[in-house]
């Protein structure tokens, strides 16, 4: 199986943390800060800075433990439970989509300012959203190369504002330096706080970094201390070239810098040169986030097909091109829609960070052992001193900010999305968890069984079966009895059926139907090990059913033998799986090709058709064949 290439170095790592952790603020945050606090906002500047450079050591710490694709989902998934670390997976999968949109848009409104362009706008996105994936796709090297030189232009048109900027100042711009009270100062640490949001992305490309938990956690330090001084440098040129109150008016402040100092040339240059440097930022998101897929993946709490490595570019291509498409579906849902993006990122960038901070702690006491090739300092009382701040600036935006709870309770919904998910994957993958779903879902899944196997299945399966009248049939994962009671039908007077199933819930609902209807020929056994096996207690039987199991089984060559030896030559086998359920999450991996399939089957002695059929909410996939002799290896 292939790998992920170990390739990365240092300078690699730090040009993506620089382009990451670099957001949108220190292209429009000079505006965004002068119209709510003024000259002051040179102040919060210098004090998020700090903090930004305290939490990325948190990181640092993270990552020189776990150097593992996934980031912050790996971290969570040794500081808390398995369910909780996906929603942080999922919520930092979110962030990261809002984040390539929101610098998407912003490179695009500085590129073109015009509204009436948006057909040119979102073209140029489509396609830059497509040609980074595609240099993402077909290697790590290329991606490096990338990263390293949108590092070098992104640090390149700041110090071209900078330096000429600091002898155009006025020091009569900073005059009055207070306009108002502390809670201002806090809510531009609000919106400007997305200029440091992106330490995750560095993480997951630790299995390609040489030494991760050495050079990762040096750049993420070194990053974030870059971009806090080049942002606060920036706006204190901005503010002292133009006045405060002028500057908050500005919807493209660093261009209007730019035409002060060297024209409308030096502006259309400028504007060119934020463009391919915002654009930079969001190919670090573009090119990191499949590995997060990745990480989940190969835990079974994404799409398992997703979790494949290209062989010959080594990289995660399956995800790679899943996450391209989703990020063009969220492109068309939020274009042109830069300050609810923000509004809605922030928060939930703050509760992400909010427990990875807190997992620090957390691990120090659960795996006090684990090697550390770096350590938080203070991290006791700075964490909970941190983790104030944050919960403090969300809610002090939240009571202050008209229609802020609205787009808290939107982003909010966007983690809690991710429960049902969480839940169908555990259904699909987690053996352990596939009982307890199976139990607490069992009346709603007899309320619903009209729409999960509705009647025209049950006879086509029964009609695949042939006549069982008389004959012992094995229904391998019963459920709450719906086909159960077919069957039962059919093979009376003399017939048997042993229907077996993991859910003793379902089972006992299954018990008083067939009580209710005089089934007395039909046997129901509970077995918890189902996925594994069947039942040893399980006689020689005519045929085999089996409705929604093939998803589910673990071993699944061992279960296909222990079928074959219960069959006689010529013995007819059913199953029928649910597949595309919602017609977006796939199943198992090896239910997705016919051919492997086929073969899954043949080597277990089984001659099978199979075949697909399309359904209102998933899609179905039929094998049904007959045990075969050596001689007679086709129907």
């Amino acid at each position: 199986m292939a790998e992920l290439k170990r390739v990365l170095g240092f300078w690699t790592i730090l040009s993506l943390a620089i382009g990451s952790i670099m957001g949108t603020g220190l292209f429009f945050g000079a505006s965004i800060g002068a119209s709510y606090s003024g000259n002051a906002s040179i102040l919060t500047w210098v004090i998020l800075s700090i903090i930004a450079v305290y939490i990325s050591m948190y990181f640092a710490e993270l990552v020189s433990m776990y150097p593992k694709a996934g980031g912050v989902y790996e971290f969570s998934k040794h500081a808390y439970s398995r369910f909780f670390s996906f929603l942080m997976g999922w919520t930092a999968w979110i962030i990261g989509n809002l984040t390539t949109s929101l610098l998407v848009v912003a490179a695009i409104d500085y590129f073109i300012p015009s509204q009436s362009q948006f057909l040119l706008k979102i073209g140029i996105s489509i396609v830059l959203i497509i040609s980074l994936n595609l240099v993402a796709y077909f290697g790590v090297e290329e991606s490096a190369l990338l990263l390293v030189m949108f590092a070098i232009i992104t640090i390149a048109v700041l110090l071209s504002l900078i330096v000429p900027g600091i002898f155009e100042m006025s020091v009569s711009n900073f005059t009055p330096f207070f306009i108002s009270g502390i809670s201002s100062i806090l809510i531009t640490a609000f919106f400007i706080s997305e200029s440091f949001f992106g330490w995750e992305s560095a993480t997951y490309l630790s299995e390609e970094t040489q030494e991760p938990e050495k050079v990762i956690p040096k750049a993420l330090i070194i990053g974030t201390i870059v971009v806090g001084i080049l942002g606060t440098l920036i706006t204190v040129v901005a503010l002292g070239v133009i006045p405060w109150a002028t500057l908050a008016k500005s919807s493209v402040p660093l261009s209007d810098i730019a035409r002060r100092m060297f024209g409308s040339i030096g502006a259309q240059a400028l504007n060119i040169g934020v463009f391919v440097t915002l654009i930079g930022s969001a190919a670090g998101s573009i090119i990191t986030m499949p590995r997060l897929i990745l990480a989940l993946a190969r835990d079974k709490l994404f799409i398992s097909q997703l979790s494949s490595i290209h062989e010959k570019f080594k990289t995660p291509h399956k995800a790679i091109v899943f996450q391209t498409i989703v990020s063009l579906i969220i492109l068309g849902m939020t274009f042109g829609r830069y300050e609810q993006l923000l509004s809605m990122l922030v928060p939930l960038g703050f509760i992400m960070y909010f427990f990875v901070i807190l997992s620090v702690p957390v691990l120090r006491k659960k795996e006090p052992n684990i090697k550390r090739g770096f350590s938080v300092p203070f991290a006791s009382t700075g964490s909970g001193i941190v983790m104030g701040l944050l919960v403090g600036v969300v809610y002090l935006w939240a009571v202050s900010e008209h229609g802020a709870l609205n787009i808290l309770k939107l982003g909010l919904s966007f983690i809690f999305a991710g429960v049902p998910i969480y839940l169908m994957l555990e259904t699909y993958y987690n053996p352990d968890a596939i009982i307890k779903i199976n139990d607490s879902l069992a009346y709603m899944t007899l309320l619903s069984e009209w729409i999960i196997l509705p009647k025209n299945t049950r006879k086509e399966i029964i009609a695949l079966l042939g006549d069982v009248k008389g004959k012992k049939v094995l229904e391998f994962g019963c459920s709450v009895g719906t086909l159960t009671l077919h069957l039962a039908d059919a093979v009376k007077p003399n017939g048997r059926i042993y229907a077996t199933d993991l859910s003793r819930r379902d089972l006992l609902i299954t018990k008083k139907r067939l009580m209710k209807r005089g089934h007395s020929h039909v046997i129901v056994i509970h077995d918890e090990h189902q996925v594994n096996r069947v039942h040893p207690s399980i006689p020689h039987v005519d045929a085999i059913v089996s409705m929604g199991m093939m998803g589910y089984m673990q071993d699944v060559k061992k279960v296909l033998k222990e079928m074959r030896d219960l069959l006689p030559y010529g013995g007819k086998i059913v199953f029928v799986d649910y597949v595309d359920f919602f017609k977006l999450i796939p199943n198992v991996a090896w239910l997705s090709k016919d051919k492997v399939i086929e073969k899954m089957f043949r080597d277990a002695g089984f001659s099978v058709f199979v075949t697909r059929k399309k359904g209102l909410f998933w899609n179905y996939v039929y094998v049904y064949g007959i045990k075969f002799q050596e001689d007679i290896p086709y129907i």
